[in-house]
């Protein structure tokens, strides 16, 4: 079963250039792992939460942009084989150093419970972090599978859904603290798929306006604590050179 490595991480803007290269020497060594994929993105559309949000999550700098990322598994198996081997491969000696501190990322393992659509054709991407009540998966996923309907019709491409199953806990950040998750809360990463910004954003007001009368409490999580944003492709191992 796929199953993803999920990461989130400030970058200084003046180190934008240097984080793709560094991604790009990265791939072929996951690649050599097992990897299937890997995609970087960048954040375009990053608001500020009242309760959460991506720069709390990495305590951002003023000078730091938001990075949302995932690795591609085909399996959480050859994942946890990867990342118990690749410290002492020689391989990541070559690498340059982090363009970005790297004490501050946050990151875990997710396996999707939801899948709709795909995304060969990104041009854009919205990123969110949240946490779910252990009990609620099943809602969740009832929950994720209306939302794909209803994202699909306003042209989205794609929708993944991931459940925390290997989710570290930091010593300075981690998905817990980021999204102010209870002990009985999973962290989720997920990620909707688009064309293009101009669809997405348009969307999302069409959206909002539909469901001004929803009742949110009714939502299997706490909707307050939702992180989210949009995203520009950074590198896409799917159409690296």
């Amino acid at each position: 079963m796929t199953y993803f490595t999920g990461m989130v991480a400030a970058v200084p803007n003046g180190n934008k250039d240097a984080y793709v290269k560094h991604a790009a020497a990265s791939w072929p060594i996951f690649k050599g792992y097992g990897a299937i994929r890997m995609v970087e993105t960048w954040g375009a559309d990053v608001p500020k939460g009242k309760v959460t949000d991506f720069f709390g999550a990495v305590q951002a700098k003023p000078e730091e942009a938001i990075v949302f990322s995932w690795i591609q598994w085909p399996d959480k198996v050859t994942a946890d084989a990867a990342w118990e081997k690749m410290p002492s491969d020689p391989q990541m000696a070559t690498l340059a150093d982090m363009p970005f501190d790297g004490s501050r990322m946050i990151y875990g393992g997710f396996a999707p419970i939801y899948e709709g659509g795909n995304g060969t054709d990104a041009g854009y991407y919205q990123g969110f972090l949240l946490a779910v009540p252990k009990g609620n998966k099943e809602p969740y996923v009832k929950m994720a599978d209306e939302g794909w309907d209803m994202f699909k019709k306003k042209g989205a491409l794609g929708m993944i859904e991931g459940w925390g199953e290997d989710v570290p806990h930091g010593k300075v950040t981690d998905f817990y603290i980021a999204t102010k998750a209870e002990d009985n809360e999973v962290p989720v990463f997920s990620w909707t798929i688009w064309p293009d910004r101009a669809t997405c954003d348009k969307a999302a007001k069409e959206m909002q306006a539909e469901m001004s009368d929803m009742d949110m409490s009714a939502m299997p999580f706490d909707g307050k604590r939702v992180i989210w944003a949009g995203f520009d492709p950074l590198f896409d191992s799917g159409k690296a050179a």
